[in-house]
Protein backbone atom coordinates (compact mmCIF):
# COMPACT_ATOMS: atom_id res chain seq x y z
CA UNK A 1 0.00 0.00 0.00
CA UNK A 2 1.04 3.70 -0.60
CA UNK A 3 -0.44 7.17 0.96
CA UNK A 4 -0.43 10.07 -0.61
CA UNK A 5 -0.88 13.17 1.00
CA UNK A 6 -0.99 16.25 -0.16
CA UNK A 7 -1.12 19.60 1.49
CA UNK A 8 -2.27 22.94 -0.20
CA UNK A 9 -2.05 26.93 0.19
CA UNK A 10 -5.11 28.46 -1.19
CA UNK A 11 -4.25 31.84 -2.88
CA UNK A 12 -4.22 34.95 -0.58
CA UNK A 13 -6.33 37.25 -2.54
CA UNK A 14 -9.17 35.11 -2.24
CA UNK A 15 -12.06 36.46 -0.14
CA UNK A 16 -13.50 34.14 3.19
CA UNK A 17 -16.62 33.29 1.03
CA UNK A 18 -14.50 32.43 -2.05
CA UNK A 19 -11.89 30.35 -0.18
CA UNK A 20 -15.06 28.13 1.77
CA UNK A 21 -16.00 27.94 -2.07
CA UNK A 22 -12.80 26.43 -3.26
CA UNK A 23 -12.36 23.90 0.01
CA UNK A 24 -15.75 22.77 -0.86
CA UNK A 25 -15.11 22.35 -4.66
CA UNK A 26 -11.59 20.69 -4.18
CA UNK A 27 -13.51 18.00 -1.37
CA UNK A 28 -16.27 17.23 -3.95
CA UNK A 29 -14.24 16.91 -6.56
CA UNK A 30 -11.77 14.69 -5.44
CA UNK A 31 -13.44 12.24 -2.96
CA UNK A 32 -15.72 11.62 -6.52
CA UNK A 33 -12.86 9.87 -7.97
CA UNK A 34 -13.64 7.10 -5.58
CA UNK A 35 -14.15 4.07 -7.37
CA UNK A 36 -13.51 5.63 -10.51
CA UNK A 37 -9.78 4.78 -10.96
CA UNK A 38 -8.01 1.78 -10.64
CA UNK A 39 -5.74 1.11 -7.47
CA UNK A 40 -7.25 3.98 -5.47
CA UNK A 41 -8.42 2.37 -2.42
CA UNK A 42 -9.53 5.39 -0.33
CA UNK A 43 -9.32 8.94 -0.57
CA UNK A 44 -10.35 11.91 1.80
CA UNK A 45 -9.98 15.60 1.81
CA UNK A 46 -9.68 17.68 4.70
CA UNK A 47 -10.66 21.24 5.13
CA UNK A 48 -12.39 22.04 8.22
CA UNK A 49 -11.29 21.58 11.56
CA UNK A 50 -7.92 23.52 10.98
CA UNK A 51 -5.54 24.60 14.48
CA UNK A 52 -4.30 27.87 14.33
CA UNK A 53 -0.83 26.15 14.29
CA UNK A 54 -1.35 25.11 10.80
CA UNK A 55 0.21 26.57 8.11
CA UNK A 56 -1.68 25.18 5.14
CA UNK A 57 -5.36 25.29 3.73
CA UNK A 58 -6.12 22.03 2.34
CA UNK A 59 -5.00 17.98 2.78
CA UNK A 60 -5.70 14.98 0.65
CA UNK A 61 -4.80 12.00 2.09
CA UNK A 62 -5.06 9.48 -0.36
CA UNK A 63 -4.14 5.51 -0.45
CA UNK A 64 -2.75 3.35 -3.66
CA UNK A 65 -2.30 -0.93 -3.98
CA UNK A 66 0.98 0.34 -5.00
CA UNK A 67 3.16 2.84 -6.75
CA UNK A 68 2.20 2.22 -10.05
CA UNK A 69 -1.42 2.85 -9.14
CA UNK A 70 -0.33 6.28 -7.77
CA UNK A 71 1.73 6.67 -11.32
CA UNK A 72 -1.62 5.82 -12.72
CA UNK A 73 -4.18 8.51 -10.93
CA UNK A 74 -1.55 11.28 -11.06
CA UNK A 75 -2.26 10.60 -15.30
CA UNK A 76 -6.24 9.64 -15.18
CA UNK A 77 -8.14 12.29 -17.18
CA UNK A 78 -10.63 12.25 -14.22
CA UNK A 79 -8.07 13.25 -12.03
CA UNK A 80 -6.40 15.65 -14.35
CA UNK A 81 -10.35 17.42 -14.78
CA UNK A 82 -10.49 18.32 -11.25
CA UNK A 83 -6.52 18.95 -10.43
CA UNK A 84 -7.10 21.36 -13.45
CA UNK A 85 -10.27 22.75 -12.73
CA UNK A 86 -10.55 22.65 -8.59
CA UNK A 87 -7.13 22.93 -7.64
CA UNK A 88 -4.48 24.15 -9.48
CA UNK A 89 -5.92 27.87 -10.17
CA UNK A 90 -6.47 28.84 -6.60
CA UNK A 91 -3.84 27.17 -5.19
CA UNK A 92 -0.08 28.86 -4.42
CA UNK A 93 1.69 26.11 -2.64
CA UNK A 94 1.41 22.48 -2.81
CA UNK A 95 3.82 20.25 -0.98
CA UNK A 96 3.40 16.73 -1.68
CA UNK A 97 4.60 13.47 0.91
CA UNK A 98 3.77 9.78 -0.35
CA UNK A 99 5.12 6.30 1.59
CA UNK A 100 5.24 3.06 1.50
CA UNK A 101 3.50 0.95 4.00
Amino acid sequence: MVTHIILWTLNPELTEEESRNVKAGIKEGLESLAGKIPGLTDIKVTTQGRLASSNCDVMLESTFQDESALQTYAKHPLHVQVADTKVRPYTVQRVCFDYEL
